[in-house]
């Protein structure tokens, strides 16, 4: 848009003709290739007269306020007073006051002043000033034109309606942007649609399109650039949609098209067809070149499953849309309620409301479980282990069934700093007696990308006295790999106050051993799954061997979990696992065991006594 406003008519209209040649000279170095200079009023119509029926091609008017054979004001009535694209910004040079000038113009100062058309340079300025003035006043000639120019292409669009309420209408029913039907008028159609298929059945099938990655367009060229290929994209879906089909933008990337008489294998084809079409565009921005696909979702009007409102027809295209984009973009997706994404999504908003209820209400617990020293036989710490309360008082709901409805719902930043307040919490509430107790905590794949946990933690033990190290923090494998530096700098942070650091189910992902060195934890919690079968299956008894071998080299403890059997207990003391839990040594309680001693030889018996029962 510069270059060719560079390349507009700029006149120079000055009595003093030194200053004339050194503005036309100037703005020749800026770049400005078509400039006509003049020294009297009449030059300046002539100037302006070849170009009657080709406004667009001047740009703007500098002219002294002394010019010969010319009245200003007259000027300024004539070139810059008329509302259509015909109009001539002007930069006056001034020998007087501005605000002389303002009172000759009288009305019209104020139309003009506010669009900007005529703009005031006091003699002496500088040239900086100038230039400044020029590319404002052709900012503005572009913009006007294309205003109009947009004005003009909506008034012959809408010119068979033959009235002009028509265009009031239109904006009303109409997506601005792309002169699609907006979302309340499409679900309008629909109503009908659907309220006509009660009496008289027909086939149809609604298909919920989306831009794939649309929003790196606009984080990468700005706004400007997305509006443009949303353009485009409607652009080539027109040109391959029935004029009898109702297409409608429903979001800012999202549009629903719906074919009416068409069976599931027809809608099927179709969607496919679009998706090939845009799966071929090309999408420039200068010399970058970008592909515009879609994923397209499809719900059939005629199901199992009776379609009562069009936010139902639409919800189940747009679930088929996500699944498509789950599923690796750029493809069709037909809506199936038994797809696992829907049915996770419907378990979603069940238990969303009931986790935020839960942690108002106060319904979130906290139990116990002991970890053992297999040398000393005696309890090292506890794990706090998360529960929810259901609906009915005596009804436990365990964490695998609302903490990933938490992660996905962003509630679970919330679980995790309501767990460590009420961990701590528990620890400043024991008597004296019990002040060597100390926990293990649970957090989040996603809890040490939260700046707010330091500060609760930190905060929270000076409130409550309670000593740093009878705290510690277990995080699992896979959550130490992912954001690995962050994770890192987060857990040096909390182990500065004295925390202690667990990497559980360790063995369970793909973690290197390299991870393990670099990571700054103090134990090492060997994953359940080798350790429930280790008596019988030799490649866990290697595995186990290889990680407590790897422990002590790098001066961390082991503990082993899910531990059920005496003779568990012995092949782990056999290998040197230092640490145990499991229901052999007790199972997740709301208290804490009396004595903490324990001796495995008696539990071992008694586990063998209840075998032989």
């Amino acid at each position: 848009m510069m270059s060719i406003a560079k390349e507009s008519v700029i006149i120079i209209a000055a009595a003093d003709r030194d200053m004339a040649q050194n503005i036309k000279d100037y703005l020749a170095d800026c770049g400005f290739s078509d400039l006509r200079v003049v020294f009297d009023g009449s030059g300046v119509y002539e100037t302006l007269r070849p170009y009657y029926r080709r406004p667009e091609k001047v740009g703007v008017l500098v002219i002294s306020e002394d010019l010969p054979g010319c009245c200003i004001t007259d000027m300024c009535h004539t070139l810059a007073g008329d509302q259509d694209v015909h109009i001539l910004p002007m930069i006056v040079l001034g020998i007087r006051d501005k605000q002389q000038l303002v009172c000759e113009l009288g009305i019209l100062a104020e139309r003009v002043q506010a669009g900007g058309l005529v703009h005031f340079l006091e003699v002496p300025f500088s040239r900086a000033e100038l230039l400044m003035a020029v590319n404002f006043q052709l900012a503005i000639k572009q913009e006007r034109r294309l205003r109009y120019k947009n004005e003009e292409l909506l008034i012959n669009e809408l010119a068979e309606r033959k009235v002009v309420d028509a265009k009031l209408k239109y904006l009303v029913a109409h997506d601005e942007l792309t002169g699609l039907l907006n979302r309340e008028n499409f679900e309008r159609h629909l109503w009908l649609i659907l309220k006509r298929n009660k009496k008289l059945p027909k086939n149809g099938a609604l298909l919920y399109v989306d831009i794939d990655r649309f929003s790196l367009i606009n984080e990468l060229e700005g706004y400007q650039v997305g509006d443009r290929l949303i353009v485009e994209v409607v652009t080539v879906i027109r040109a391959l949609v029935n004029r009898n089909y109702c297409f409608t933008r429903i979001g800012s990337d999202e549009f629903c098209l719906y074919l009416d008489n068409q069976n599931a294998d027809d809608a099927q084809q179709f969607a496919e067809k679009i998706r090939k079409s845009l799966d071929d565009f090309r999408f420039f921005v200068e010399d970058v070149v970008y592909n515009a696909t879609v994923s397209i979702g499809i719900a059939s009007l005629h199901t199992d499953k009776a379609v009562h409102h069009p936010s139902e027809l639409i919800s189940r295209a747009r679930q088929a849309c996500r699944m498509a984009k789950e599923n690796g973009r750029n493809m069709v997706w037909a809506y199936n309620g038994r797809d696992s994404g829907v049915l996770e999504r419907q378990h979603d908003i069940y238990w969303a409301p009931l986790i935020r209820k839960a942690l108002i209400d106060a319904r979130l617990f906290l139990l116990f479980q002991p970890v053992i020293d297999l040398r000393s036989e005696r309890i090292s710490h506890y794990e706090v282990l998360l529960r929810m309360q259901g609906k009915d008082d005596d009804e436990t709901i365990g964490p695998a069934v609302f903490i990933p409805v938490a992660e996905r719902m962003g509630l679970i930043h919330s679980v995790d700093l309501w767990v460590v307040e009420n961990a701590i919490d528990y620890l400043a509430a024991l008597p004296d007696f019990m002040a060597h107790v100390s926990l293990a905590v649970n957090l989040s794949s996603v809890a040490f990308q939260d700046a707010s946990l330091l500060a609760l933690i930190k905060t929270k033990l000076e409130m409550t006295w309670v000593e740093p190290s009878r705290l510690m923090f277990e995080l699992t494998e896979t959550a130490a790999v992912d954001n690995f530096e962050q994770t890192r700098n987060m857990i040096l942070k909390i182990r500065a106050l004295g925390c202690k650091f667990a990497l559980d189910d360790f063995g369970a992902g793909f973690c290197s051993f390299n991870y393990l060195k670099r990571f700054p934890v103090d134990y090492i919690k060997i994953d359940g799954q080798f350790i429930q079968n280790l008596i019988h299956d030799e490649t866990d008894q290697v595995l186990v061997r290889s990680i407590v071998e790897v422990a002590v080299k790098l001066g961390k403890k082991t503990i082993a979990e899910f531990v059920e059997s005496p003779e568990v207990v012995e092949k782990l003391k056999e290998m040197g696992i230092d640490l145990a839990q499991g229901y052999i040594f007790g199972k997740p309680e709301k208290g804490l065991q009396a004595s903490n001693a324990i001796s495995i030889h008696q539990l071992m018996l008694k586990a063998q006594r209840n075998g032989e029962d």
